[in-house]
């Protein structure tokens, strides 16, 4: 993932398993060793690139510019992001759910915060009732998570779980597995947040796995895009969530990959962890 500065949106990149299926030659011992060999020296040759002394550190209020994903050289603030690794480190704290805490008051800080409480939203702890309460409790604002929590209760009872294939205690029938996991795509600070440093608006651009992996599902693991608008205030000495609302896409062309058995999608998200997202 990148890791960028206060402004611009965030370019993620992850791991996502984009693989090709089947017709891919075994390449030849020799060539495999060309191969390798090759990709170690431009290896070697971008880190002694990359921690040269001559370049400015963005920190030394040069301007920042760099390889966008596309390849061409661009301007930060002017296009994407570039993936180079840049802005602050991770937060080290964890908030009592195992949620990333202690978030900068910074424009920054506040879209860290809003991609780890989007991917927290997401998951499949939202749909256990003492999990959720603990989320709850820890990302929102404590002057709305009380009533929040009565309306959440309601909302993950009944025809909710049912329509997802789940059980009403909202854990998946014996021999399914139930996958729920957000993974955030970028995020952006509205217009509005600008001059009010305790008050942020930010929009986090997503993807997510939602369904039940198992032999025979009517409710396979799915994908779907939306966009979540996080309404965060600083309190406590964190970001904090106010309120949130969420829309569809924006969506990419779908591409043409072969989908994966019931027993590797639910293999993939017992053996991949997540990840803590920070700019």
């Amino acid at each position: 993932m990148s890791l960028g500065q206060d402004g611009p949106p965030t370019r993620t990149r992850m791991p996502e398993g984009h693989t090709t299926h089947g017709g891919t030659r075994r390449p030849q011992p020799r060539r495999a060793l060309v191969t390798v060999v090759g990709i170690v020296i431009l290896l070697i040759a971008a880190l002694a690139f990359a921690n040269r002394g001559d370049h400015p550190s963005p920190a030394a209020g040069a301007a920042d510019t760099g390889s966008t994903a596309g390849g061409s050289t661009g301007t930060r603030g002017t296009g994407a992001a570039p993936t180079a690794p840049t802005g602050q480190k991770p937060v080290d704290g964890k908030s009592g759910a195992g949620i990333p805490a202690g978030f900068a008051h910074t424009d920054q800080g506040a879209q860290s915060a809003a991609a780890n409480y989007a991917v927290a939203l997401g998951s499949a702890d939202m749909f256990n009732t003492d999990r959720r309460h603990r989320i709850v409790s820890a990302i929102y604002d404590p002057a709305v998570s009380p009533g929040l929590q009565t309306d959440l209760d309601r909302a993950y009872t009944g025809d909710s779980l049912k329509s997802l294939g789940l059980t009403a205690a909202g854990t998946a029938p014996a021999g399914f597995t139930f996958v729920s996991r957000t993974v955030p795509i970028g995020t952006k600070v509205g217009a509005d947040s600008a001059g009010t440093p305790d008050a942020k608006t930010v929009e986090v651009w997503c993807t997510d796995l939602v369904g039940l992996a198992g032999t025979g599902s009517t409710k396979p693991v799915s994908t779907a895009w939306f966009t979540i608008t996080e309404k965060l205030v600083w309190s406590g000495g964190d970001w904090k969530i106010r309120s949130s609302t969420q829309k569809e896409g924006p969506a990419p062309v779908a591409a043409d990959n072969q989908a994966a058995s019931a027993d590797e999608i639910a293999g993939a998200v017992r053996d991949y962890g997540g990840f803590t997202y920070a700019r």
